[in-house]
């Protein structure tokens, strides 16, 4: 079944994501996928501004508090949102393959993570703790000078980009090696090498049909 068809049945793409629980970063790489394994084809389940909104608020936990209850309420995402986002996920793809290969980044792509690292600059100030708190009580409250709860979200998406890749994690960073597969994910054991059991599966039973054809050979 198609994307355009699985969206005409009101079904999304979105719905269907073989990896989840991944950090935010990969788990917006993770937004393209391939379905069918090896003969399959390419899905992306961010083409419109309503993905994109779906996908954040199915990640509002990972996002600052007050950009998520925005998103949460309704707030309607445009096409330069998604644009933005979808930028971000190439620069990250392209980062996460380098990375994973050994092989030096593209400053372009360096460029496009930090600079939208910077829509997520945040800072805490003081504020009365206001009305029945006692007259000397404050309360710290989370400032950002970016208006636009989209852009806040970008921010931090690409804010934890900048934690994942050149941080402690960085070395568990791994491609699935099973074919026809473009998902990344944080090995969470040293033998883990598919990024779930649905690849492993796969891998072992083409390599069993290999055996057995040798064989017969």
């Amino acid at each position: 079944m198609s994307e355009q068809t699985d969206r005409q049945c009101g079904r999304s793409p979105m719905d269907e994501l073989p990896l989840t629980g991944e950090p935010l970063a990969l788990e917006l790489v993770n937004t393209t996928y391939i379905r069918g394994g090896v003969r399959g084809h390419l899905v992306d389940a961010l083409t419109t501004p309503e993905d994109l909104r779906n996908w954040l608020v199915s990640h509002r936990e990972a996002l600052p508090a007050g950009a998520a209850e925005r998103i949460g309420a309704a707030a309607p995402a445009g096409p330069d949102h998604l644009e933005g986002f979808l930028e971000l996920r190439g620069a990250l793809r392209s980062l996460a393959s380098a990375l994973t290969a050994d092989r030096p980044p593209d400053p372009a792509d360096l460029a496009v993570v930090n600079r939208a690292a910077g829509r997520g600059a945040r800072w805490r100030e003081l504020r009365p703790a206001g009305r029945g708190a006692g007259g000397g009580a404050l309360r710290v409250v989370d400032r950002c000078p970016e208006p636009d709860p989209f852009l806040v979200a970008l921010g931090a998406t690409a804010g934890a980009a900048v934690e994942l890749l050149g941080g402690p994690d960085a070395g568990k960073l791994r491609a699935c090696e099973a074919p026809g597969c473009i998902l990344y994910f944080v090995r969470s054991h040293a033998r883990r090498a598919w990024c779930t059991v649905g690849c492993g599966n796969r891998v072992r039973v083409s390599r069993h049909s290999r055996r057995s054809r040798g064989s017969d050979g």
